[in-house]
């Protein structure tokens, strides 16, 4: 089983991250492969950032599609899911944003949980997600550490720390059994915050790989029939004059 992970920013220490937490709950016979945009923002915050790299997106499910080495999952690791359904347009293979994966298994330990995210304005994101997903009764609460993305990378100390004291105010104030991390470039705290914290923590890329694994072994893809079947070749212009007439099928 091949599962391509797609970073839609463009930082690479970042795409790195989120494949190696891919490839350590991966089992022995997924292949993972983590990729990036050739370009965009060099991290998602705001709805701009995530309508440029929806762009991106598309383009790295396309190169997985006419590629000779072939994908079996695609997983978006960018905790706004940017371009989930436009990516399931173009594939039969299954899609899973991290978002979306990290919803589910939340509920599925808990009857109750909290978001923590990176900055306040992209927690307004996280909570039309959850009213999109049908999640909102599900979350007490989505709570903003005030970090920027690539703190996570650049001043990973300070920010592991301020996720650890959003984390332990979410279990004392929110009445809630897990917590859902609401950030890509969180794939590899998962085990140093759940033992910080005392609640079971969840993280979008790892949650989307498993998930992945099971609609693979289910023979599960995405349905062609509907508003998922594949978009109506026609032409495009200018920047976008690669997309005319896809040859998806």
């Amino acid at each position: 089983m091949h599962i391509r992970i797609i970073n839609p920013n463009t930082t690479r220490a970042m795409t790195e991250t989120i494949g190696t937490a891919a490839k350590n709950v991966a089992a022995s016979g997924t292949r993972i492969t983590a990729t990036q945009p050739a370009s965009g923002p060099v991290s998602i915050e705001s709805h701009f950032d995530e309508a440029i790299s929806a762009v991106g997106v598309a383009e790295e499910v396309l190169a997985g599609e006419r590629s000779e080495d072939p994908v079996d999952a695609y997983v978006i690791a960018c905790f706004g899911d940017p371009g989930l359904l436009a990516a399931r347009e173009l594939t039969r293979a299954p899609v899973i944003g991290i978002a979306e994966a990290a919803f589910h298994v939340a509920t599925m330990i808990s009857t109750r949980f909290s978001v923590v995210t990176t900055l306040g304005r992209t927690g307004i994101i996280a909570e039309h997600l959850l009213e999109s997903y049908g999640f909102n009764h599900h979350c007490r609460r989505v709570r903003a550490a005030e970090i920027p993305v690539l703190d996570l990378e650049r001043n990973a100390k300070v920010a592991v720390q301020r996720l650890v004291e959003e984390c332990r105010r979410a279990k004392e104030e929110d009445n809630i059994g897990a917590i859902v991390l609401g950030c890509g470039g969180m794939a590899d705290l998962t085990d140093y915050l759940t033992d910080a914290v005392g609640l079971p923590i969840i993280e979008g890329v790892t949650a989307a790989v498993k998930l992945s694994e099971a609609l693979v072994g289910l023979n599960l893809g995405t349905s062609k029939h509907g508003d998922l079947a594949f978009p109506r070749p026609k032409p495009f212009t200018g920047r976008f004059e690669s997309f005319s007439d896809l040859n998806t099928r």
